[in-house]
């Protein structure tokens, strides 16, 4: 749908390269790929993902260390059921991820929230609020859904809480791959010399969600207990895709695409920032962060941002308000909006005008 969060541009998914890639698998009678896969995931894959997160996250772990998941909820969920206890206390970034907040709260975690102001997560007052907590969630890189990047002294401050509290600390690495301003801001995990850092990537929002491969990086102490739980619980991704995708990274298509799609999300989001600015300047006041694959437009006056989603939503915009990322009640109004399948200048024009119209009606 329009305006939809978390969708990469469909229109430039590499679908006949992808095609080739898993023809070529499949003709070389490999019976691994029939099998049962490896609950770890593809070798191939999770040496690939080593070498990547190497050279473009400043990551140094080895394969042993990846686990491939299904999603960034299914790695939240082995992290739990590995490292935690029903009842444990984590930090959760406010506002924060709705979707990880839900899987989070099934298996049982009490989440404290910490608000996020314009330097991320606030660890003074996490620590006040929770000092003993097991975990903390957080997306330093790009942070969701605000956008802002987590300065050098709060990642340091994290880190020195985790590690003089034995916590951990679950770095969802959000569209770190889209900056369009500024240098690459290294992963928080590239900084962490104690091993409290569980790294957590995904593939569906850089090639496409119907892939459902994702992965997470352990710290070397931990490895064995994550295969104790994969051993009992975990079933394994397909291994077609994996080694399909395995060959995508290592033949060098994945920094071709990535350098690509980076290229086109800038030019998209300056269609939608400059399609919002012409004509609803008066009710929404555009934010614009270094990165990201959606804009946050504030409200201005009194506008209710649940109100004028559901305006948006009942004339097929898929539009979402920032005050419902809050876990407690919130005065802080804005609309999300993505711009990945925005196509061109004249697209972004007709849909902020089929937006105007649903606000106005």
């Amino acid at each position: 749908m329009p305006f939809q969060l978390g969708s990469p541009a469909l229109d430039a998914v590499p679908i006949r390269l992808w095609r080739r890639l898993i023809t070529r698998r499949l003709k070389m009678s490999d019976t691994g790929l029939l099998s049962y896969p490896d609950p770890r995931g593809d070798l191939g894959l999770r040496q690939a993902l080593a070498g990547y997160l190497g050279v473009s996250r400043g990551i140094a772990c080895d394969a042993d260390q990846i686990i491939v998941t299904a999603g960034y909820c299914d790695s939240l969920s082995l992290i739990c059921r590995t490292l935690l206890r029903q009842g444990d206390e984590s930090w959760f970034e406010e506002p924060g991820y709705f979707q990880a907040r839900y899987m989070l709260e099934a298996a049982g975690v009490v989440l404290t929230p910490i608000d996020v102001d314009d330097g991320g997560i606030n660890v003074d007052l996490g620590r006040s609020k929770a000092e003993r907590a097991q975990m903390a969630v957080v997306t330093p890189t790009h942070q969701s859904p605000t956008g802002v990047s987590l300065t050098l002294p709060r990642r340091q401050a994290l880190l020195e809480w985790a590690n003089d509290n034995e916590s951990w600390i679950v770095e969802d690495d959000y569209d770190s791959e889209y900056r369009y301003r500024g240098r690459p801001i290294p992963a928080l995990k590239s900084l962490d010399r104690t091993g409290r850092v569980l790294y957590a990537g995904t593939f569906s929002k850089v090639l496409f969600p119907g892939l459902r491969l994702a992965y997470l990086v352990v710290p070397p102490s931990e490895v064995v207990r994550f295969g104790e739980t994969l051993s009992r619980y975990g079933h394994g991704c397909p291994q077609l895709p994996q080694a399909a995708l395995a060959d995508f990274i290592r033949d060098g298509h994945f920094a071709r695409h990535l350098k690509r799609m980076r290229a086109l999300y800038a030019q998209r989001r300056g269609y939608l920032q400059r399609a919002l600015q012409t004509a609803l300047s008066d009710r929404l006041s555009v934010e614009l962060q270094a990165g990201g694959m959606h804009l946050l437009a504030r409200c201005v006056g009194e506008e209710r941002d649940v109100e004028l989603a559901e305006r948006a939503k009942g004339a097929g915009l898929k539009v979402e308000a920032l005050s419902t990322w809050f876990a407690d009640d919130t005065d802080r109004a804005g609309l999300l909006l993505g711009f990945t399948n925005i196509a061109s200048e004249e697209d972004a024009i007709r849909l902020v005008s089929e937006l105007k119209r649903a606000f106005d009606d």
